[in-house]
């Protein structure tokens, strides 16, 4: 698609809709949202970036093969679970440490890891499928 304004649009909402995805996934610890959600819309910033630039301009910006990004999201689900196991605890059960910075203690743990992975298989499935449909119609 050649529309100056999609891709003007595109140029300002696309940065917009990334800080959103990756505010829904910091969110989601505390209350509804997490890396489903955020990965939904991040690669829905990602897809109209595709409609705008084309496919192959936005697997350049991706930096990331979508196939890899499932992966990689699969591995550290499973390292989540993995870290519990070697803690002596049942397969995903939250293991948590409170470290603190300065005067602020931070809440970390394996749900935090768990929902990389699951924003990273979710962003990464629907950039694949998007992606081949694309292909195929171009064909």
């Amino acid at each position: 698609m050649n529309s100056v304004i999609l891709k003007t649009a595109t140029r300002i909402i696309f940065p917009i809709l990334l800080l959103f995805s990756i505010f829904l996934f910091l969110r989601g610890h505390n209350e509804p949202g997490g890396g489903f959600i955020g990965g939904l819309v991040g690669a829905a910033a990602f897809i109209l970036y595709a409609i705008a630039y084309g496919t192959e301009v936005t697997k350049k910006l991706l930096r990331m093969d979508p196939k890899v990004m499932v992966g990689a999201g699969l591995f550290f689900a499973t390292l989540s679970g993995i870290i519990s196991m070697i803690a002596g605890d049942a397969f995903l059960t939250g293991q948590w440490v409170f470290p603190v910075i300065g005067e602020t203690e931070l809440h970390l743990g394996t749900p935090l890891i768990f929902d990389i992975g699951v924003y990273l298989v979710v962003v990464g499935f629907t950039l694949a499928a998007i992606f081949a449909l694309e292909e195929e119609e171009s064909v």
